[in-house]
């Protein structure tokens, strides 16, 4: 569907930061943060679909 466009360091910041907040909200500190659900797939995945809308691509260029 989606190409990958998510990559390197990106790619760690989302999923830790996706699984802190997805974290937090099953432990009750807020609602809010169930918004972590979209980095912690978007890393997973390796694709944001906003990123391909505004073409950026964090992925190594292949050779």
């Amino acid at each position: 569907m989606f190409a990958n466009n998510v990559g390197g360091v990106d790619k760690i910041l989302r999923i830790a930061l996706g699984a802190l907040l997805t974290l937090g909200a099953i432990m009750g500190y807020g609602i809010w943060m169930w918004i972590g659900v979209i980095p912690l797939i978007t890393g997973l995945f390796g694709t944001c679909p906003l990123y391909s809308i505004i073409g950026i691509n964090t992925c190594p260029m292949k050779k």
